[in-house]
C-alpha cells in the first residue's frame, strides 16, 4: 500500500502519532479492557492526548468506550473503559503440525472465535499445504460481518525460520528446505493479506509469555513437542532467535551418543528420545498419532520402566536447560504437557540432582497456560504485529481483504 506521508517536522510529528495509536491498540489487545486513566499512567502522555488517540481508534471502529458499572473510586466522573470495537478486527492463525493443520480466526483482545482443522498426509509439498491453508481460511471467512478487517495471517511451523527473509531453511519432520511458505499461502488469498511465518516454538512462548503462565516473568523457556522438539527461548523478556533463527533448536540437542537416528542426519538428538516415536515406543503403540498417545498418556497410572526412561530423559534436558538459561519457569507444550503429569517424578528427580544449586533455584517446570493452543495464539500475536505498529496503515490495506479471501480459494 503506498501512501503519502509528510516530510520534515511534520513527519516526525505523524510518526510519533502513529507510534501512539499503535502502543495504545496493543494495550487494548493485551488486556482487553483498559481504563484511560491506565493508559494515561503506561503511556506517560496526559487525559487530552490520550483522549484524541482513543477517539481516532473509535472512529475506524476498531476500539470502543464504556464506563463500567461501580467504577466510582473518587470524586469526580469515572474514567472510560476502551475495549476491542463492534467491527471485527481478526487475523487468521496457523500452527503447522506433521500430521494436521490447525486454523483459528481470532480477534482483538486475543478471542478465539473459530476454527478448523485439516488432517495432511506425511510428506506433503508446501505447495499442497498451502492449497489447504487458503481453503481452510476461506471456510473460516465465510460467516464474517461484510465489514470485517482481516489484518493478516500468522503461521507456525516445526522447523528453522530465516529471521532475515522469513523463509522455512530447514523443517527435518516435514521434510521441507529452503521454502518461501508465506508467498505460497499469499499468492493463494488474493495476494494482498500479509502472511507472516514463525518457529512454533518461539511463537508458543509469545503467547504463554503475553497471555499464559508465564505473563509478567522475564526469563522463560518454552518447549514444544510432538514429532519432533524445538525451544522457544525468552531472556529478560526479549526473544531470543539468534542470529539467522536457529536459536531454540534443543531438540537436535546431542544427549545419547550412538542413540537413534534423528531426522536431521544426526544420531542421539534429544527429540528421539522423548519425541512421538519414543513415546509411542514406551507405551507399546504402533501408533505415532499425536491424539492417540495423548489419551493413552492420560491413562497411565504407573509408569512402566520404558516410560519412565523418556521421563528421565526429559528431565536431563530441562536441566541441561535450566544450567544454560537460569529461567524462572520451563513450560512443556504439546505432547509433553501430557507425559509430564505421568513421569513427573522422574522428571523431578534429574532436575533437582542435575542442577546447580537446586535447593537455590526458583526454576519450575509448568504446563502451558493456554493448553495445546500456545502456538495458535502465538501465531496471531505475530499476525497482529504489523496493526500494533501502524493501526491506519493497516486498517486501510485491510478493507477488502476477506472479500478477496473469499474469491482468491474458490
Amino acid at each position: 500500500l503506498q501512501q503519502q506521508r509528510p516530510t520534515g517536522k511534520g513527519a516526525n510529528q505523524e510518526a510519533v502519532r502513529r507510534h501512539n495509536l499503535g502502543t495504545l491498540l496493543g494495550h487494548v489487545h493485551r488486556d482487553s479492557d483498559v481504563s484511560r486513566a491506565d493508559l494515561t499512567h503506561r503511556m506517560g502522555l496526559n487525559r487530552s492526548t490520550i483522549a484524541a488517540l482513543v477517539g481516532e481508534l473509535e472512529r475506524l471502529g476498531v476500539v470502543a468506550q464504556s464506563t463500567p458499572r461501580g467504577d466510582r473510586q473518587g470524586a469526580g466522573r469515572p474514567s472510560l473503559h476502551v475495549r476491542p470495537g463492534e467491527r471485527e478486527v481478526c487475523v487468521i492463525a496457523v500452527e503447522l503440525r506433521v500430521e494436521s493443520i490447525e486454523l483459528a480466526r481470532i480477534g482483538l483482545g486475543g478471542a478465539v472465535h473459530g476454527r478448523r482443522s485439516v488432517p495432511v498426509e506425511v510428506g506433503a509439498s508446501p505447495v499442497q499445504v498451502a492449497d489447504q491453508v487458503a481453503r481452510a481460511a476461506a471456510d473460516l471467512l465465510d460467516d464474517v460481518p461484510t465489514d470485517t478487517l482481516l489484518v493478516g495471517m500468522g503461521v507456525g511451523m516445526p522447523g528453522i525460520v530465516s529471521t532475515e527473509d522469513g523463509r522455512i531453511h530447514y523443517a527435518p519432520n516435514l521434510a521441507w528446505s529452503d521454502v518461501a511458505f508465506s508467498e505460497l499461502v499469499q499468492e493463494r488469498l488474493g495476494g494482498e493479506v500479509p502472511v507472516v511465518i514463525g518457529n512454533d516454538a518461539n511463537l508458543g512462548v509469545l503467547a504463554e509469555h503475553a497471555r499464559g503462565v508465564a505473563r509478567g516473568m522475564s526469563d522463560v523457556v518454552y518447549l514444544s513437542g510432538d514429532v519432533g522438539v524445538g525451544g522457544g527461548l525468552i531472556t529478560r523478556g526479549r526473544s531470543l532467535l539468534g542470529t539467522v533463527g536457529y536459536a531454540g533448536e534443543v531438540g537436535h540437542m546431542r544427549i545419547s551418543v550412538g542413540g537413534r537416528a534423528c531426522r536431521c542426519g544426526n544420531r542421539g538428538c534429544w527429540e528421539t528420545e522423548i519425541g512421538a516415536v519414543a513415546v509411542a515406543d514406551a507405551l507399546g503403540s504402533p501408533s505415532h498419532d499425536i491424539a492417540r498417545l495423548v489419551t493413552l498418556l492420560e491413562t497411565v497410572d504407573t509408569p512402566s520402566p520404558a516410560l519412565r526412561e523418556v521421563g528421565r530423559m526429559l528431565g536431563v534436558g530441562i536441566t541441561n536447560l535450566i544450567n544454560i538459561f537460569d529461567p524462572q519457569v520451563v513450560i512443556l507444550g504439546g505432547l509433553l504437557s501430557a507425559l509430564y503429569p505421568a513421569v513427573r517424578a522422574d522428571v523431578d528427580a534429574e532436575v533437582q540432582h542435575g542442577t546447580l544449586d537446586a535447593d537455590d533455584r526458583r526454576t519450575q517446570v509448568l504446563l502451558p497456560g493456554l493448553g495445546r493452543d500456545s502456538v495458535l495464539v502465538g501465531a496471531g500475536e505475530l499476525a497482529f504485529g504489523a496493526m500494533m505498529s501502524d493501526p491506519l496503515l493497516v486498517v486501510a490495506a485491510a478493507e477488502q481483504a476477506v472479500q478477496r479471501v473469499r474469491v482468491a480459494a474458490v
